[in-house]
């Protein structure tokens, strides 16, 4: 009999997506150095550097720079934007994309969000998503003055979390002008309304009471809640006590597939009441006459997400639906991603 499901709202959902993610606190490192430390191995068709860049809050963001390997500077090329899943990094599956894109001509960069793996921001971990959407617009920023890249030709890939924050970018960040999402989450949604918008108003009110009470005593302490997370070294296996969507996340965060020690698990406890007050998508249908690529997995668990989003959006649009996958498969499944379908994307509509 297969495992039941018991996610009845918001709480239950951040459990097993957050608590899901392997936790390491700690300060930001800087990006000064080229040692090769992702969970893929490095292609030999592309030219890798570390870059950072400020967004408008001062914030100063790690990136990855990945460079076709026949790149020739005097000419200009088209430039792509790559967001972690949620609570990723860049040296996981946003890397992945970023490399393989370059090998196909494109110049991209993975990056990781504020506050978060190498990137600068104090406290530690906090979850944002004004300033998570902003992060995304810094990219533009910072490829769109690259002399090589055409800055007329940028557009975005967002992955799990990322893609609803990708799409929120575009709908006022008219610079970006194509976006796809791959597994997209939408965050805000499923931390306001809970797993599959059963939330009700009594149950969000019993939420937010405790989160404003958390808020003094973070003050009186100086540092905000960070709620324990999971072992720091990769584990052999899933624990029998999770529940579906837990063990996938486990199986990719938390065992070796992809497990990396800047990856972390909970955000701060009360990030999520800027998400109940923050929601992403309002404006999707403005993003138009630009074009969006949703693609999700056969058998993904957040596949509602995306289809709820693609009837929100207008065309042009397209919805890709990967067989056999599931949510994490699109993080790092080099035989499931669609790169070819990402590639004739950009290419026609970066042009």
């Amino acid at each position: 009999m297969k495992k039941k499901l018991r996610l009845t709202h918001w709480s239950q959902l951040i459990s097993a997506v957050l608590a899901s993610l392997l936790f390491i606190s700690g300060v930001a490192v800087a990006a000064d150095t080229q040692e090769w430390d992702k969970t893929f191995p490095k292609s030999d068709k592309v030219i890798h550097e570390k870059v950072s860049y400020s967004n408008r809050y001062g914030i100063t963001l790690a990136a990855d720079l990945y460079l076709p390997k026949n790149i020739d500077k005097s000419k200009k090329y088209p430039g792509l934007i790559v967001g972690t899943p949620y609570g990723g990094v860049k040296e996981q599956g946003a890397g992945i994309y970023a490399q393989t894109m370059a090998e196909r001509g494109f110049v991209a960069i993975a990056f990781d969000e504020s506050f978060n793996g190498e990137s600068s921001g104090e406290p530690r971990h906090i979850s944002s998503p004004d300033i998570f959407v902003e992060d995304f617009s810094a990219g533009v920023d910072f490829l769109g003055t690259r002399p090589y890249v055409d800055r007329n030709k940028i557009g975005v890939i967002g992955i799990c979390g990322s893609g609803a924050f990708a799409i929120t970018a575009a709908q006022v960040d008219h610079r970006i002008k194509a976006v796809a999402t791959a597994s997209m989450y939408d965050m805000s949604r499923v931390i306001r309304n809970g797993w599959k918008d059963s939330m009700s108003d009594e149950q969000r009110n019993k939420t937010l009471d405790p989160l404003g009470e958390q808020r003094w005593k973070d003050f009186e302490n100086g540092s905000p809640l960070l709620p324990a997370g999971f072992p720091s070294e990769p584990t052999d296996s899933i624990p029998e006590s999770l529940d579906p969507i837990s063990s996938e996340f486990w199986e990719y965060y938390a065992m070796a597939r992809g497990h990396h020690p800047r990856s972390h698990g909970p955000f701060t406890q009360t990030s999520n009441m800027a998400f109940m007050n923050f929601p992403l998508m309002n404006y999707i249908d403005t993003i138009s006459p630009r074009p969006i690529l949703f693609i999700m997995g056969e058998n993904a668990h957040s596949r509602y997400f995306t289809e709820d989003a693609y009837e929100m959006a207008a065309e042009p649009k397209e919805l890709y639906i990967v067989p056999g996958a599931r949510h994490i498969d699109l993080y790092d499944r080099m035989d499931m991603i669609p790169f070819d379908k990402l590639t004739s994307f950009f290419k026609e509509n970066l042009k």
